[in-house]
């Protein structure tokens, strides 16, 4: 069975970041929960600095300020062989920012990384939290992905 792969690289320099076998765990779990698993994907993680996502969130999303994670889903490549791992898309991280909301939210600063990782990677499977029923959907499969590996619930839902 094939895995995803994740490409990881760090852009900044912070502590705290989790190794890139760690961070592609989390990504590949995520990915195996909303059903992709065994396929040939491949996946690019960023993390970055505030300046380089501040630039990001502006220039994509229309908001001058750095935020904790964004996904950009990978389009078609026409071309492609076969056997090659399909483009998934990638997943940036702004290293300062998970840091400090996991300070603000008394979270282990690795739980918060992981919760991230899996947000964005479920972002890059088609889940989204626009409206109150897509968020109930996508942070229950978020508090069970990281259930599964022994993390709280981020949200604070469960007793």
């Amino acid at each position: 069975m094939t895995a995803p792969t994740v490409d990881v690289n760090v852009e900044c320099r912070a502590r705290g970041v989790p190794p890139a076998a760690v961070i592609g765990s989390w990504v590949e779990a995520a990915l195996a929960e909303a059903g992709l698993g065994g396929r040939a994907l491949a996946v690019a993680v960023r993390v970055v600095d505030d300046d380089t996502m501040r630039m990001l969130n502006r220039d994509y999303r229309g908001k001058d300020e750095a935020t904790n994670v964004l996904s950009f889903p990978a389009g078609d490549l026409p071309g492609l062989p076969p056997d090659a791992p399909r483009p998934f898309g990638d997943i940036v991280v702004c290293a300062k920012v998970v840091a400090a909301e996991a300070r603000a939210q008394r979270k282990a600063v690795a739980d918060h990384w992981a919760h991230m990782l899996v947000h964005g990677a479920l972002h890059l499977a088609g889940f989204d939290h626009v409206t109150d029923e897509q968020a109930a959907s996508m942070e229950s499969l978020e508090v069970r992905i990281l259930a599964q590996k022994g993390i709280a619930d981020p949200y604070g839902t469960l007793e």
